[in-house]
C-alpha cells in the first residue's frame, strides 16, 4: 500500500506557503528611471511586492530616492509619516549631520548613501525596516549618537527632561506604576498628594497622546525611561 504521508505533508505545505504575505513597498523617486531601476530590483525579491502610487495601497515600507533633503524631500517623508505611518528607507545622494535628526524623526529607519545603494543592500534594507529594525552606515550612526547625546545635554536636560520626553517625577512615577503601586502607595513614596500623582499621570498621557495608564508604562518601558 502506497504510503500517503509524503503527498500530505506536500499539501500541508502548499497551504502553509499561500498564507505568506508579501512585504508592500511604496517607492518615491525624484524621476521615472530611477523608479523604474528601483521598483524593478525589489521586484526581483519574492517576499516584496511594489504598491501603486496612482492608486494608493497599504504598505508596510517606504522607500524614498532624493538627492538632498530639501524642504521637499522633507514635506515628503512628513506626509509619508503622517498618511502611511510606516518605516521609511531613505536612499539619498548627500545627507548632512543637520539632515539626519529630521530624517530620523520622519520615520526614516534606513539611510543607504545612493552609491552602495546595490540592489541586494535595498532589498536587505526593506525586509530589516519591515521587522522592525534599522540599517546606518557606521559614520551615520556615530554622527546621530553625538547628534542625541548634545540633544541631551543642550536641550532636554536644563529643562529637566529624558529623551523619551519625560520628567524625572514622570519617570518615577512611571517606574512604581510598572512596579504594581498603586496611586496612594505612590503618593507616599514621592511625598505628594494622591491628586497631584493622578495629575502627573494624566499629564503624561495627554502630552504623549497615550490611552491609558499601561499605555503611559509601555511606553516608558520602550523609550528606555524605566
Amino acid at each position: 500500500m502506497p504510503d500517503e504521508h509524503p503527498q500530505f505533508l506536500k499539501g500541508l505545505s502548499m497551504v502553509v506557503d499561500t498564507t505568506v504575505r508579501s512585504i508592500r513597498v511604496l517607492v518615491r523617486a525624484p524621476d521615472p528611471l530611477t523608479h523604474v531601476a528601483v521598483s524593478d530590483q525589489l521586484a526581483a525579491e519574492p517576499r516584496i511586492e511594489a504598491v501603486s502610487e496612482v492608486r494608493p495601497e497599504p504598505a508596510d515600507v517606504a522607500v524614498v530616492v532624493a538627492d538632498r533633503m530639501t524642504v521637499e524631500v522633507t514635506s515628503l517623508l512628513r506626509t509619508i509619516k503622517n498618511s502611511l505611518r510606516v518605516p521609511v528607507v531613505l536612499i539619498p545622494s548627500e545627507v548632512n549631520r543637520a539632515d539626519l535628526i529630521i530624517a530620523v524623526e520622519c520615520n526614516v529607519v534606513a539611510v543607504l548613501p545612493r552609491v552602495t545603494a546595490t540592489s541586494t543592500r535595498i532589498k536587505e534594507a526593506v525586509l530589516t525596516a519591515a521587522a522592525g529594525g534599522g540599517v546606518f552606515p557606521p559614520r551615520l550612526l556615530g554622527e546621530l549618537f553625538r547628534q542625541v547625546e548634545q540633544m541631551q545635554s543642550e536641550v532636554l536636560s536644563p529643562h529637566g527632561l529624558h529623551t523619551s520626553g519625560l520628567t524625572p517625577r514622570e519617570i518615577d512615577v512611571l517606574r512604581m506604576m510598572a512596579e504594581g503601586l498603586d496611586t496612594a502607595e505612590i503618593a507616599e513614596k514621592v511625598c505628594l498628594s494622591e491628586r497631584a500623582v493622578k495629575r502627573v499621570i494624566s499629564g503624561v498621557t495627554r502630552r504623549l497622546n497615550l490611552r491609558n495608564r499601561p499605555h503611559a508604562v509601555a511606553y516608558a518601558l520602550r523609550s528606555g525611561a524605566i
